[in-house]
């Protein structure tokens, strides 16, 4: 398995934009190039939300997270933010749907960028990370499952972790708290896949973090940009690979319980996305562990 794992594994996934990919259109339907990660944070706070066939549930949390922003912004004039939507390869209407918010709001607040084919959430989220202008970078789901308002308190669980070294933190939003009740609400057979990933995570990659998947994570600037650069995993398993990459460079983790709702609609297919998972979960330690994989980075072109 290990020669397997070794000779299969990619050294490092393509961080290639396509040109179309190089510019967001702005409310007046013109063209403008993305910034970069690179460049100096100009915002307190990137939000990034990985959107693939999100026409329905994209409203209510753009909606959520926008009324939210814009009273904060209201009580604090100092406060600055932009939403990055991206459409990943999406064959619906996720991309109108994104720039009304845009129109409403401006391009400076909303920004929509789409991707040429669909990259799977974790290559999503790394593209809008890259296109980022924040001090600070929320990964937040489109289905809005997670209150927005939390995120104060994973700033908070940031805010606890200082001094940052090198200016690198992460905070997770946790769902561990809510176990029980979903374990309730489940079935014997998607409560035993649950268990299985949780073992997996905690014995192959990430031992200090109960819940790896909840899609709400803030990220200093430097963090981003150390982890994402490292990324090598592009699907659902990407958190899990994030998160091990923290703990191997020593990014202190806070985890934070914050108030979450499942919403219908999962691109997640219970039985084959967890084996798909299961499998990335063992290829991440045994390819790191072998030397496949290295904590190098790379720049986005």
């Amino acid at each position: 398995i290990c020669a397997v794992a070794h000779i299969t594994a990619k050294k490092m996934p393509t961080l290639h934009r396509h040109e179309e990919e190089k510019f967001f259109v702005n409310a007046e339907g013109r063209k403008e190039p993305v910034p970069s990660i690179h460049d100096p944070p100009t915002r307190e706070l990137s939000v990034v939300v990985p959107s693939y066939n999100e026409e329905e549930r994209l409203p209510l949390m753009m909606d959520e997270a926008l009324d939210y922003l814009e009273k904060r912004q209201k009580r604090d004039p100092s406060f600055t933010y932009e939403v990055i939507v991206v459409n990943d390869g999406s064959k619906d209407q996720t991309t109108k749907v994104a720039m009304e918010y845009c129109k409403k709001y401006g391009s400076d607040k909303v920004r929509v960028l789409s991707l040429v084919k669909n990259r799977g959430k974790g290559g999503a989220v790394r593209m809008g990370v890259f296109s980022s202008r924040g001090k600070k970078i929320l990964m937040a789901d489109a289905d809005g499952a997670t209150k927005f308002a939390d995120v104060e308190k994973v700033e908070e669980g940031l805010k606890n972790l200082q001094p940052w070294p090198n200016q690198m933190a992460i905070s997770c939003g946790s769902r561990a708290h809510l176990e029980k009740d979903s374990i309730a609400k489940r079935s014997y057979f998607r409560t035993l896949l649950m268990y299985g990933f949780h073992f997996l995570v905690w014995f192959l990659c990430v031992k200090e973090i109960r819940d790896t998947q909840c899609g709400f994570k803030l990220l200093t600037r430097q963090a981003a940009l150390r982890t994402f650069s490292t990324l090598h995993i592009e699907r659902w398993a990407f958190d899990v690979e994030l998160l091990y990459i923290a703990q191997r460079l020593k990014i202190p983790i806070a985890e934070v319980a914050v108030n979450w709702t499942e919403i219908e609609g999962s691109k997640l297919v219970p039985f084959w996305s967890w084996l798909q998972m299961g499998r990335d979960l063992l290829f991440i330690r045994l390819r790191y562990m072998t030397g496949a994989w290295q904590l190098e980075t790379r720049k986005c072109n």
